[in-house]
């Protein structure tokens, strides 16, 4: 009789703590979260974009890389035998469209599964594009030289390490040197949603990556997600998606982060770009993650963009931009601006562009 309520007893206390987990889980998704739509006028989708545009990073001159055929563990994917591409379109033509850009050198694109990009654009002018990649669910970092006048991709190098274990963003400082940050602790999917996700385990980190060393350099994070760096070169931001926030960090000598503060926000923020003439943050978010894991058609997740200025300020001023509900564009990860232009990519689907 003894055992019988001595396993009851157990049995009541993980079944309680199972609801309790269950309902701050769902409350980390937002999964009761419905927003109206606030739509911009001058909008219009980006044609050739269907099979998503993750990452957007723009160059000086109005070129705009896109990351696109993301195939992500428990994310719908609408062309699931699509490779993945790199795209380019020129914001400063008169009707811009985006086309696929080559890539030579003998990379392996039957496996190219794009996340996370930045670039690196030397003195000389030289740039370099780095691209998170999952080959068959693995994580690595490619590096490509551009060239810009024949509109290809030289493929460099691949970076791999076992620091480097789940990689979500990349941040270029150098050719060969970059920050990226990793969204899980276990490399398996199940463990990652069900113990670590699921039990809230801020086990996540960001990593610094050169040719002479690698180490982590800032920890804690519940799902570090999108990177980015203050014009300056002074403080990286970076987005822990589950945790709401967005982590100020100065960026060292040694490139080791120290941290100065954290901004909590009132929605799931995916991938932080940053204007580099006013220094203001342009976040991608998910006003309700919980429709991006279990995907419904008839119930679509939305899209929801976020203006944040004066970030290092006491009051840092943030301004909902745009939300839709999904009947438009689905998923947003990503929102840039530049010269009036508001491009809004998404996980899985379309891509937006805006005239302000």
């Amino acid at each position: 009789m003894g055992k019988l309520v001595l396993l009851m007893t157990v049995f009541i206390v993980f079944a309680a703590l199972f609801v309790e987990r269950l309902i701050v889980f769902r409350q980390k998704l937002f999964a009761d979260r419905e927003l109206a739509p606030k739509r911009l006028p001058n909008c219009k989708l980006i044609p050739g974009i269907d099979n998503g545009a993750e990452d957007i990073d723009i160059l000086p001159n109005g070129l705009v890389f896109i990351s696109s055929g993301l195939k992500y563990p428990g994310m719908k994917t609408f062309e699931p035998h699509k490779g993945g591409q790199i795209l380019l379109m020129n914001l400063r033509s008169e009707n811009p469209h985006p086309v696929e850009l080559k890539i030579e050198g003998g990379f392996d694109l039957d496996s190219f599964n794009p996340h996370g990009i930045s670039f690196y654009m030397e003195k000389n002018d030289s740039i370099f594009l780095f691209v998170v990649n999952h080959p068959e669910g693995k994580s690595a970092v490619e590096i490509f030289k551009f060239f810009e006048d024949e509109k290809y991709l030289l493929y460099l190098r691949t970076v791999t390490n076992e620091l480097l274990s789940s990689v979500n963003d990349v941040l270029a400082v150098g050719p060969e040197h970059f920050y990226a940050t990793n969204d899980r602790y276990f490399r398996s999917e199940t463990v990652s949603i069900y113990v670590e996700m699921f039990w809230g385990l801020s086990w996540t980190n960001v990593v610094y990556y050169s040719p002479k060393k690698v180490k982590e350099v800032a920890s804690g994070f519940y799902s570090a997600n999108g990177i980015n760096m203050s014009p300056d070169g002074k403080f990286i931001y970076v987005a822990d998606i589950l945790d709401h926030s967005i982590h100020v960090f100065q960026k060292m000598t040694n490139m080791n982060l120290s941290p100065v503060k954290a901004l909590k926000l009132e929605t799931v923020l995916d991938n932080i770009s940053v204007d580099r003439k006013t220094g203001d943050l342009w976040l991608g978010c998910h006003p309700n993650a919980a429709k991006l894991l279990t995907y419904d058609s008839k119930n679509p997740p939305g899209s929801e963009v976020l203006l944040v200025k004066d970030i290092l300020s006491d009051e840092p001023k943030i301004t909902q931009v745009y939300v839709d509900d999904g009947t438009i564009i689905q998923g947003s990860s990503v929102a840039v601006f530049f010269e009036r232009h508001l491009l809004i990519g998404t996980v899985f689907q379309k891509a937006l562009v805006c005239h302000m």
